[in-house]
Order: structure tokens, then sequence, then C-alpha cells
């Protein structure tokens, strides 16, 4: 069994800043691929940013040069750190592992529960 579990997420002001944290547990062989995305009532997830193994980013090009993805592969645990945040990114933000657990088989896609980020104008 895997889990990921998200953290950080909170209530800023317009232009704020905010630092996600999610730490992957459980049968865990490898990571391959994580990464964050987000996700409004009534509307589809969508992508944010992801970190491979080797640490080769990806970003949304509506995050680009405000959010950084980074991972500690030791501890299982993506980051993501927000800054000029918007009201229009009021959203909830999913942590997405793909990873190989111990039990073997092919890469699995696992979600976290999701993490509420509100930036207020």
């Amino acid at each position: 069994q895997v889990q990921l579990v998200e953290s950080g997420g909170g209530s800023v002001q317009a232009g704020g800043s905010l630092r996600l944290s999610c730490a992957a547990s459980g049968s865990i062989f490898t990571i391959v691929l994580m990464g964050w995305y987000r996700q409004t009532l009534g509307k589809q997830r969508e992508f944010v940013a992801t970190i491979a193994s080797p640490g080769n980013t990806n970003y949304a090009d509506s995050v680009k040069c405000r959010f950084t993805i980074s991972r500690d592969n030791a501890k299982h645990t993506v980051y993501l750190q927000m800054v000029s945040l918007q009201p229009e990114e009021t959203e909830v933000y999913y942590c997405n592992a793909v990873l190989v657990n111990r039990t073997g088989g092919p890469p699995y896609n696992y979600w976290g529960q999701g993490t509420q980020v509100t930036a207020s104008s």
C-alpha cells in the first residue's frame, strides 16, 4: 500500500507565497515521477509541474518563473514553492506520484488527498 500525504496549503493575500510538501510512504521500490496538479470544483484537474527522478522538471506555462518544484529522493518527498499567487489560482492542489511498488509490476499512478490553496484579493 502506498500513501501520499500533502501539507502546506492555506490562505494568503494575492501576491503571497506558499510551499507545499508531499511525502510518499509505504511499499515503494522506486519513484519515477512526482508532480502537482490543481483543480477547481466543476473543472478538470490541470497540470502544474512535474519532476523526474534525475531531476528534470516540467512546468505549465502559467506558473513558469513563479513556481519551483523540487524533490528529496531519500525522503520520497516533493515540494512546490509558489510565489506571486493570484486569486484565480485558488484551487485544491493534488500531489501525484508514478512509482513502482515492492510487489513489482509496471509503474502505477498514485494521488494525494489534496490541499486547499487560497489567494485572496
